[in-house]
């Protein structure tokens, strides 16, 4: 254990000393083996191998490269040529950006004569606005952000979008990861008077919540909350599975699961916490519709406790129906705050059933990175969320840095060093580079945890610039067919959001406005249908919101809209760490058939027809805008052939450019 660590331990054990705290459950004893796993073993001062010799002086630019080339040598393999520029800056775009880049911005960097362009492209990418939407919407697949609570109701969150505006703004202003975690556990520990830590702590409410007009198993819910809360710190910032000694100790990892527990307790007076934004006149005019309804709801609830269960449902009708005739919620910012008054006593629950409470625990890291018998913290501490951050962000924990650089990694290069980015255990996978993973992490928190560092480096480097065609592809692939070493670019899909921003790009439709509440669009009244209030469901009447991008768009979980669900959107219900690429007939017929595929195919012709161009220039325009470069002769011939009998029809040149969607250089990048 790392001294700074060990430090933690010893402050924790005075605050103990001087409090009252639950009898300590039994811990369990840790086998040497079980802390010998590679992930919680302290991070390796590495040095980059060292290649003195001339193809090695020529191919390496950054330290990664190094690791890179070395390891690609010692299996008798090297690495495939570099990517031709408009490849590159097709890649880079796509990568920071989400969206193609404009055939003017591609000649400027083909013709670009500087030694710094390329460098030059990619200071320019980072500081977009848009670099922070791109890796933005990252890291809210990661902490499965919604704007609705999911199950059975899934009631709207109208004001959720605070936080994923939060995001974007701390992502493009490169915040420390460190500062980034502890805003979000315990911003309102902080500085409860400050708008942006409040919006930030709200982090702690993203998972989806159970409700039910007629439960009385306040308990139940509660844990479910708590659980919610727990879980998420595992997966998106230890890359974990916590969640899964819930009910027994953990069947693979050193995770007892009286650690689950007294990880659990520190949100024990953690507490949801709207603060109202609304004018006074506004909060008068609600309460006075809400409070005779709130008034009658209260009334019946209590009803139901003497009730027999088959007249309860009669009563839990009543109740629904009375909920649908609330106001709509006051504007708020969701946020949480400590309530000691309500603080809620941590037992370890047998199979993780409330009803069934075994010893207390108190407050406590996980053991196996902790000294044997390290004491816990008692439920009433000062600041419990504050002292989890310090403990997740100490410099020296082992798997923080390693999580963070390894997502990176992962986002530039379509696979992580650890292929299993929320998975450091034993049923994860092992990194490829292992050296090389402690070195970014080790340089991630020497940098100061800031992000952009890490990019350039990893942007910077010639194992990011390969072409994703090797000369040596047949051997390769014999030795490592899915490319962990790197010996060349992994080509990859178009995620969802990004073949939708891109078609509204091409097409000359993209709204780009950034920030501020999320947009509903159009969608198949049989779907809303389907929803238990589909009321709720109340299209943006700015049509011209409707282009913005996907980000913007509502994120409603028993809702994934139909075009971003066939191309794998992820369930909002747990964290994502990685988009699945699935490929097969309904995505097809999507892109052909699909009503939005057709209306943007529609106004990107309507753009062609709009720029007074030759049939044969208007040809190579379509293909640069779609695919980011000139046609083939071949392709040009084709597109002539077709385009022949009707250059000038709005009809003719839609089915043109529904063809370039559908092709293979608008959906993958190289």
């Amino acid at each position: 254990m790392r001294r700074s660590l060990a430090l933690f331990v010893s402050s924790a054990a005075i605050v103990v000393m001087a409090s009252d705290s639950p009898a300590p459950a039994p811990l369990g004893t840790y086998k040497p083996a079980e802390r010998r796993h590679w992930s919680l073993q302290p991070r390796k001062q590495v040095t980059p191998p060292v290649l003195d010799d001339a193809a090695a002086k020529v191919w390496v630019r950054t330290p990664v490269d190094r690791f890179i080339l070395d390891r690609l040598r010692k299996e008798g393999l090297k690495p495939a040529p570099e990517a031709d520029r408009i490849t590159l800056i097709r890649r880079l775009t796509y990568n920071l950006h989400g969206l193609p880049p404009t055939p003017e911005e591609i000649d400027a960097f083909v013709n670009d004569k500087s030694p710094q362009a390329y460098e030059n492209l990619v200071e320019r990418l980072l500081s977009s606005h848009r670099y922070g939407e791109q890796w933005g919407h990252h890291w809210l697949d990661v902490v499965r952000f919604a704007e609705s609570d999911g199950y059975e109701y899934d009631t709207h969150r109208p004001d959720a979008y605070r936080y994923r505006d939060y995001v974007i703004a701390s992502i493009n202003s490169d915040k420390p990861y460190d500062q980034f975690i502890r805003e979000q556990l315990a911003g309102d520990e902080t500085d409860a008077s400050n708008e942006t830590l409040a919006i930030a702590s709200g982090f702690n409410r993203l998972g989806p919540l159970r409700k039910n007009a007629g439960n009385q198993e306040v308990a139940s819910s509660r844990t479910e909350v708590l659980t919610e809360m727990t879980n998420i710190v595992g997966a998106a910032f230890l890359g974990m599975t916590v969640g899964c000694a819930r009910c027994h100790d953990h069947k693979f990892d050193p995770i007892r699961q009286s650690d689950y527990y007294r990880m659990q307790g520190y949100f024990a007076q953690t507490q949801a916490h709207d603060i109202v934004v609304a004018s006074p006149e506004e909060q008068a005019a609600w309460k006075a519709k809400a409070a005779p309804i709130e008034a009658e709801m209260t009334q019946l609830r209590r009803s139901m406790r003497k009730l027999p269960e088959e007249e309860k449902a009669k009563v839990i009708e009543k109740l629904e129906a009375l909920d649908e005739k609330m106001p709509d919620p006051l504007t708020a910012m969701y946020a949480v705050k400590n309530e000691t008054k309500q603080m809620t006593p941590v037992h370890i629950l047998s199979r993780g059933d409330y009803r069934f409470k075994g010893a207390p625990v108190g407050m406590r890291p996980l053991g196996v990175l902790l000294e044997e018998n390290a004491p816990e913290l008692p439920f009433d501490t000062s600041k419990p969320r504050t002292k989890l951050a310090e403990w997740i962000t100490d410099p020296n924990h082992p798997l923080t840095a390693r999580v963070m650089a390894n997502r990176i990694w992962q986002y530039h290069f379509g696979q992580g060093l650890v292929s299993t980015p929320n998975d450091y255990g034993r049923m994860g996978t092992r990194p490829s580079h292992p050296e090389s993973l402690d070195w970014l992490a080790n340089q991630f928190v020497e940098g100061g945890w800031k992000m952009k560092p890490l990019h350039r480096m990893i942007l910077m480097s010639s194992a990011y610039r390969q072409s994703s065609r090797s000369p040596i592809e047949a051997l390769a692939m014999e030795k490592d067919s899915e490319n962990k070493l790197l010996w060349k670019f992994n080509r990859r899909r178009l995620e969802a959001g990004e073949i939708r921003d891109s078609m509204l790009a091409i097409s000359g439709r993209l709204n780009a406005k950034t920030g501020g509440r999320s947009v509903m669009t159009l969608i198949d009244p049989e779907l809303i249908k389907d929803l238990k209030r589909p009321q709720y469901w109340q299209p943006t009447k700015d049509k011209s919101e409707h282009d913005r991008r996907t980000i913007y768009m509502i994120y409603k979980r028993n809702l994934i809209l139909p075009f971003m669900q066939v191309f794998d959107a992820p369930d909002t219900m747990f964290s994502c760490a990685r988009r699945d690429q699935s490929t097969h007939a309904p995505q097809a017929l999507e892109m052909m058939n699909g009503k939005l595929a057709n209306v943007y195919a529609e106004s990107f012709a309507k753009r062609l027809l709009a720029e007074k161009r030759t049939l044969d220039e208007r040809i190579g325009h379509a293909w640069r805008l779609a695919a980011g470069r000139a046609p083939t002769p071949a392709e040009v011939k084709s597109a002539m052939r077709y385009l022949d009998d009707g250059p000038d029809q709005l009809e003719v040149l839609k089915e043109f450019a529904l063809v370039l969607f559908n092709m293979n250089p608008f959906l993958y990048v190289n």
